[in-house]
């Protein structure tokens, strides 16, 4: 489960959904568990470091991706962007981590963004 108290287990989990969310369409499944999801990623993302954090960002790019540009998918990107920014900014963040946040910002921001700035 991706809020396990084990890293490892949160690891395989987010292994997992990436694995899913890149094989299939799962935009039904996912409308009804975007917000079980979205607080999985804050907590990763949150106090996770390195693997787990850039595991994270790839699963929320492949999320926004599925989500498309409705107000769901609005919603997941404004709730999780303010963590994206943090860890990409974070100078002692794991390279892969702070790559895979700007990676989601970028791709998030393009699908899902409702402003324009």
């Amino acid at each position: 489960s991706a809020v396990s108290r084990s890293a490892k287990a949160r690891q395989a989990a987010l292994q997992g959904l990436r694995l899913a969310l890149s094989s299939r369409t799962l935009s039904e499944f996912l409308l009804e568990r975007r917000l079980t999801l979205t607080d999985s990623l804050e907590k990763c993302l949150k106090k996770g470091k390195g693997e787990e954090q850039a595991l994270a960002g790839s699963v929320l790019t492949l999320l926004c991706l599925q989500m498309g540009s409705g107000p769901e998918g609005e919603e997941v990107f404004r709730s999780l962007k303010p963590l994206l920014v943090s860890v990409l900014t974070d100078s002692t963040a794991s390279p892969s981590a702070r790559q895979s946040c700007a990676t989601a910002l970028g791709m998030c921001c393009y699908i899902a963004a409702a402003d324009l700035e």
